[in-house]
């Protein structure tokens, strides 16, 4: 085995919720990932925590395995894919957590692919007033951005602080200011209307620094058909970064 196959090397794990494939260090997991839950005890639960039912013989308990929490069967029938967690099978989720899972559905079986595909855009670093035309890219174990030019550039999806999305629609002078998002925010970006995202400002921890390092990524302008990828690049990498503060928020 290489050394890059022993890197991406999978394990399968049996967990009281259920079968996970997971990566063999936990250290190379996805940025994107959540630990499982500890379940509630038994003895602290006698009633469901969803609507009150007291448990017995013919009323069960059920363990949601997103939240961890206990509920009766009408309140945690639903079985849910749960990629974040990395299940292979769908598994037990109350409604609430259910309904987060299916909107993060589209993240991983779409957006994540946009990532992955990559798109163009010009890139400056720092105070710098030049740019390169580079391909950015999400690495297929998600835990690098590779930024592809004249130059190459691996930034480590961990290492990311802020991201800050800029859309098109505004005066001159306020889109650096007023028209972003960070990990701490929640502003939607679209891939189309008054509110197309347009670039990106990023800032991480470069290896062995604790200084940031910025850069801006501008959608290039030369083919529509480019601007509308770079748009729809730019409103993953958004979902990405909330799914990230998610992440290290646990």
């Amino acid at each position: 085995m290489s050394g890059r196959e022993a890197r991406d090397a999978k394990t399968l794990v049996r967990s009281p919720s259920g079968l996970r494939m997971v990566p063999a260090q936990r250290a190379l997991r996805s940025p994107f990932g959540l630990d499982e839950p500890p379940w509630v005890p038994d003895k602290e639960c006698p009633r469901c925590m969803q609507c009150d039912t007291k448990f017995d013989f013919i009323t069960r308990k059920h363990h949601c395995r997103r939240c961890g929490k206990c509920f009766c069967d009408k309140c945690c029938s639903k079985k849910v894919p749960l990629p974040r967690m990395c299940f292979v099978d769908p598994v037990r989720q109350c409604a609430e957590c259910a309904l987060i899972s299916q909107k993060e559905t589209e993240f991983y079986d779409k957006q994540l692919k946009v990532l992955m595909n990559g798109a163009t855009f010009f890139v400056t670093r720092g105070t710098s007033e030049k740019s390169e035309m580079m391909v950015c890219r999400l690495s297929n174990n998600q835990r690098y951005l590779f930024l592809d030019g004249d130059n190459h550039y691996e930034i480590e999806i961990a290492q990311i602080s802020t991201v800050q999305i800029l859309t098109e629609g505004f005066t001159p002078g306020e889109k650096d200011i007023h028209t972003y998002t960070s990990l701490l925010e929640s502003q939607h970006i679209t891939e189309g209307g008054n509110t197309r995202a347009t670039g990106m400002i990023l800032q991480y921890k470069a290896p062995g620094s604790e200084e940031l390092v910025q850069l801006k990524f501008t959608a290039t302008e030369d083919f529509n058909s480019n601007k509308k990828l770079s748009a729809a690049w730019l409103a993953a990498m958004h979902k990405a970064a909330k799914l990230l503060y998610e992440s290290r928020d646990q």
